[in-house]
């Protein structure tokens, strides 16, 4: 696991390269570009607001918000971890003729989509604006989530890279596992409508958390409890070091299915 580090310093350049195309990529001919990221998540918010808000908006204060903020952090958590599944496959014929570390690649498609997630924020603030909520030097906790949130995905974002590397059908496994990754992550719906003895399931949804976190700290100005804070920093990093250790192992074998 040393030589990952190692590699790391030895390569940086080479990592930030690779994610600087990976964003390039993603906006190439398009027209509106990163405005587009900005765009999307707004008018998805709008669409459940009409389909949703005479089912739930009594029983949600902030509804608009509550819903920007569940669908940003799945569609984050659902873009990064699907690029990073298919980066060893799609880079197979780099990988055979020069070498790289293979991890940059899994690593750099979670990184380039997670900055794009960010900048995908920005359509927080006019949502937050009109509906009364305020900006304070408290909303800045949202880093601490976030973190959680880049972790996670770069763990998940390592596993599914090396299994899809071996069993291409992986990727049509894994859209039903985003379909109840969303349905449990209580993005529409208020979380306080889930039955207590169902939570602890509920909560091995690796977003679940990182959503009512963010919302807490937006929406109702209150700063994730301690317990919360190390429930999700050791989640994080357990998915993390598994995605490196589960990587590691299996590396050398790639190769030979590309």
């Amino acid at each position: 696991m040393q030589g990952y580090w190692d590699n790391f310093l030895k390569y940086k350049d080479l990592m930030i390269e690779l994610t600087k195309k990976d964003i390039t990529l993603k906006y190439r001919n398009s027209f509106l570009g990163i405005i587009w990221s900005v765009l999307n998540p707004l008018l998805f918010m709008l669409v459940l607001v009409i389909i949703f808000q005479e089912f739930f908006s009594s029983d949600i204060e902030y509804f608009a918000a509550y819903v920007l903020i569940g669908r940003l952090i799945y569609s984050c958590f659902s873009e990064t971890t699907n690029f990073a599944m298919q980066s060893i496959v799609s880079n197979g014929g780099l990988i055979k003729k020069v070498y790289v570390p293979k991890y940059f690649f899994p690593i750099s498609r979670v990184t380039s989509s997670f900055i794009t997630s960010l900048l995908a924020m920005i359509s927080l603030i006019p949502v937050m604006f009109l509906s009364g909520l305020n900006i304070s030097l408290q909303s800045f906790y949202i880093i601490l989530p976030l973190f959680y949130l880049l972790l996670i995905s770069l763990g998940i974002g390592l596993i599914l890279a090396t299994i899809y590397t071996f069993f291409r059908d992986l990727q049509h496994l894994y859209s039903l596992a985003l379909v109840i990754i969303m349905y449990t992550s209580a993005i529409f719906y208020p979380a306080s409508i889930i039955p207590e003895r169902y939570m602890p399931i509920i909560r091995l949804n690796p977003i679940f958390d990182i959503i009512e976190m963010i919302r807490n700290i937006l929406i109702y100005g209150t700063l994730p409890s301690l317990q919360t804070n190390l429930f999700c920093l050791i989640y994080g990093m357990v998915v993390f070091v598994s995605g490196l250790w589960v990587f590691y192992k299996k590396q050398d074998k790639f190769i030979f299915y590309l």
